[in-house]
């Protein structure tokens, strides 16, 4: 491994950690620069006067449940700098909480150089919205340690991190949609889940006031999901082709967003099927964040940070299992290089928007196409043992 472990066991966990050290600093001296928390607070503010949460007329603003507003008014009392940072706090130690639990259940040697190695390789894609203090991080964490409580069939877990992930960002409900699909016996809890989101803002408003917001939140749900005339540019699949000057149709889209949705629900059974425990909940969180970031149609280059860490742990994953290899090494160089695309100016201008689909999509699909191939060896493997063991039982003769 060419990646030594006396290189790699710190360093990398060093640098992340090292790196949100330095945003919290930022946080502190200037909580309003390159930060998204001034929408966070607007919707708390409003939330306690009883006045309305959302635009329709603008794509910008205060875009997360009810449940959210309600939320977030303890941070919004302490004020921007020490709200602020509380609320990067917690974003953060839910995603490497989810990241080092992920790196347990692989289990195998190496575990600290997987961890470290992982989150140096996730780092710059990741810290962008990580500084901006967006929930896209909180999500991510969320919906992790929601696949592994219910690929584990952990029913109290499941609901709680389904209710997190559902008040950090709406689009959580994909996650929940193929856990539900996965593990049946647990839509109930799923549901439940769902409900206590939407039943919890009743208890610190109105119910007329939260009926009109609940009301105008679909409304504006289903606007960002067909309207393509607002001035949000989209950096999903359709972004390359709206740069070459081929924009696809709506409907056309649509189309391509259910069957890619049909191909991630294919894969995250196979994969829970075929590989095994630890292994397969990686490959299926992988996948859907695949989903969520390629072919949702509300996605923005720091939405790419939903894929970072399990790629990242990914292509460290393939990289002990192949000893390198000229895959490993390609992955984990254009998934590091992808994340300074957004570092310099002229760089960002040059690659955006298009850019990080297109890389992700390699990325993901390279690792997708690997865990796939590793599922179909394990069944052969599994096959070849179950012929030997019944071609070796006692025969009875006579």
């Amino acid at each position: 491994m060419t990646m030594s472990k006396p290189v790699f066991d710190r360093l990398g966990l060093g640098l992340w950690i090292g790196a949100f050290l330095v945003v919290l600093v930022l946080v502190l001296l200037a909580p309003d620069t390159r930060s998204v928390l001034s929408a966070y607070r607007y919707g708390s503010q409003e939330f306690l006067a009883g006045r309305p949460l959302y635009n329709l007329q603008s794509e910008m603003g205060y875009l997360y449940a009810p449940a959210f507003a309600a939320l977030y008014v303890p941070l919004f009392k302490l004020g921007p700098s020490l709200g602020g940072l509380v609320w990067h706090i917690i974003g953060f130690a839910v995603l490497t909480f989810a990241a080092m639990r992920q790196v347990r259940k692989l289990g195998g040697g190496e575990l600290p150089w997987l961890l470290s190695f992982g989150l140096f390789l996730a780092l710059p894609m990741a810290l962008g919205a990580i500084r901006n203090g967006q929930a896209t991080i909180l999500l991510t964490g969320a919906c992790w340690l929601l696949t592994l409580s219910a690929l584990e069939g952990r029913r109290a877990e499941t609901f709680f991190w389904a209710s997190v992930a559902i008040i950090a960002k709406p689009t959580a409900i994909i996650m929940l949609l193929l856990v539900g699909a996965l593990r049946l016996r647990l839509i109930p809890v799923l549901v439940l889940a769902v409900l206590f989101v939407l039943a919890l803002p009743y208890a610190f408003a109105p119910a007329s006031y939260l009926n009109d917001q609940y009301r105008v939140f679909g409304q504006m749900l289903t606007s960002m999901a067909v309207d393509n005339t607002s001035h949000f540019v989209p950096t999903d699949f359709t972004a390359p082709f709206t740069k070459m000057g081929l924009p696809i149709p709506e409907f056309g889209a649509t189309i391509v967003r259910i069957v890619m949705a049909l191909f991630t629900l294919s894969a995250v059974i196979w994969f829970d099927r075929k590989l095994k425990r630890g292994t397969a909940d990686l490959a299926i969180f992988l996948t859907a964040t695949f989903y969520m970031c390629v072919f949702n149609p509300r996605v923005e280059p720091n939405t790419y940070a939903m894929i970072a860490v399990p790629a990242g742990l990914a292509i460290a994953l393939l990289w002990r299992e192949e000893r390198g290899g000229v895959l490993a090494s390609v992955l984990a160089v254009t998934l590091f290089l992808t994340g300074l695309t957004g570092v310099e100016r002229h760089i960002q201008d040059l690659t955006y928007p298009w850019f990080r689909p297109i890389a992700v999509t390699v990325i993901a699909g390279s690792l997708i196409w690997w865990f796939w191939a590793k599922a179909g060896d394990k069944g052969a493997r599994d096959k070849v043992t179950r012929d030997k063991v019944i071609n070796e039982r006692p025969v009875a003769n006579g």
